[in-house]
């Protein structure tokens, strides 16, 4: 039998959404062991003088516990 947790975590990046996803795993991985799935709960652009300057991710991690 299997037990999960779900984290819910915020990331940026200058780049785009998936390097803001791709930032956020590998950061929670970090201290974060058996993570198995995530989903995006919300997207937003971060404007600095009319034009895009970041992409902002909430995601929701789910990961085993030991």
């Amino acid at each position: 039998m299997a037990v999960a947790k779900i984290i819910e975590i915020t990331a940026r990046s200058d780049e785009s959404f998936e390097e803001a996803i791709q930032q956020g795993i590998d950061k929670a991985s970090e201290t974060v062991h058996n993570i198995k799935g995530a989903w995006v709960k919300e997207q937003k652009v971060l404007v600095a003088d009319g034009k895009v300057s970041g992409y902002q991710v909430d995601l929701k991690v789910s990961f085993v516990l030991d």
